[in-house]
């Protein structure tokens, strides 16, 4: 009997081009001395991140990291409300950021240009340059990812996560915060997303389980809420199964109800333990419903997991890239049992002019 070896997606290249794109990121924004060299405005006290997809979940992580780490408070706003809004604060000490993989997605272009009548400062980060955004941006971060071909933003992604923990950093260092173990964190990101890539038979066996399932619930709290979103969209766009993300503590507000008809939880912690909120409420659901609960990012005997995916590492700045790629690998390979274009998804593009 012959065995062929199923020929690499685009998707599934990219994924793994991730650590290199990482170290190259690294290596053109970190100076030798340990300094961030990002060009950014001085006296910012606001930040306001506006962008679209999987860009908008950067966005919303990026946010939370401004202000624990430069204590700038932040907010991130979807592109198209954004465009909704009939006044923006513009008020001096403000910065608006908008992130787009392409520079051409249309309503985040407006987004900037309702946001420049009003004067105020501004910066994007993209993976292309001399595109749109990036010329008509005051301030601008390259992502470096190269060329996406997939439609579902693998690459991109991963280069617009670390591109924003750097300007967080650069915003942190010009207040005179000590960004040193940040640094020295971030340098070991290209090495665990190495090491992430060698969980594929586990994810492939959690992705086999889940393409059994039309309703999947994605839960978490805090900065991980931003990747429970992103899992929540790439598993929808690549395989076309019903996902929702939810805040693990609203969940239980109503929402659970859902777990009355068939469905399986993940659950995504970036933190080395679980909070007794966070096990007090998988405790009830498992009580309550009974449905299969994954959970990804944290080793735990406190909660009873069908599956349980982890990568060995402390610094929840660092396990962000490896549970983004964990997403990543765990969509595709869902996606590839159920048979779909993963390069292709039916009915989608990338959102440019």
């Amino acid at each position: 009997m012959l065995f062929f070896k199923r020929k690499k997606t685009c998707m599934e290249r990219e994924i793994l081009e991730q650590s290199k794109i990482s170290q190259d990121i690294l290596d053109t924004y970190i100076t030798k001395e340990g300094a961030i060299n990002i060009d950014t405005p001085n006296s910012i006290n606001r930040i306001i991140i506006v962008a679209s997809g999987s860009s908008y979940h950067c966005a919303r992580y990026a946010a939370e990291l401004f202000g624990s780490i430069s204590k700038i408070e932040a907010r991130a706003v979807y592109s198209s409300e954004f465009l909704l809004e009939e006044t923006i604060a513009h008020q001096d000490g403000i910065l608006y950021i908008f992130i787009t993989q392409s520079g051409e997605t249309t309503d985040t272009n407006s987004a900037l240009e309702k946001a420049k009548e009003f004067g105020v400062k501004t910066l994007c980060i993209t993976n292309k340059e001399n595109s749109t955004i990036w010329n008509a941006s005051d301030y601008k971060v390259a992502c470096l990812a190269g060329e996406e071909k997939s439609i579902a933003a693998t690459k991109s992604f991963i280069s617009q996560l670390l591109c924003s923990t750097l300007l967080a950093l650069k915003f942190a260092q010009d207040k005179g915060i000590d960004i040193y173990d940040y640094i020295l964190d971030l340098k070991t990101v290209p090495a665990y997303i190495n090491s992430t890539y060698e969980l594929k038979p586990k994810i492939k066996n959690l992705a086999r389980f889940l393409s059994k399932y039309k309703n999947i619930i994605m839960t978490a709290d805090g900065h991980s809420y931003a990747l429970a979103k992103e899992a929540s969209l790439k598993i929808k766009e690549t395989s076309y199964l019903n996902t929702t993300s939810a805040i693990l503590g609203e969940f239980m507000h109503g929402h659970v109800a859902v777990l009355n008809n068939k469905n399986t939880v993940l659950t995504y912690i970036l933190n080395d333990s679980m909070n007794y909120t966070a096990i007090k409420n998988l405790d009830k659901i498992k009580t309550s419903y009974n449905p299969p609960i994954c959970i990804i990012g944290n080793r735990t005997n406190q909660v009873k997991s069908t599956y349980n995916l982890n990568i060995e590492c402390e610094k929840p700045i660092v396990k962000t890239f490896c549970i983004a790629v964990i997403i990543q690998l765990l969509a595709l390979e869902t996606a590839l049992k159920l048979h779909r274009n993963v390069d292709k998804p039916h009915g989608l593009n990338k959102v440019v002019k």
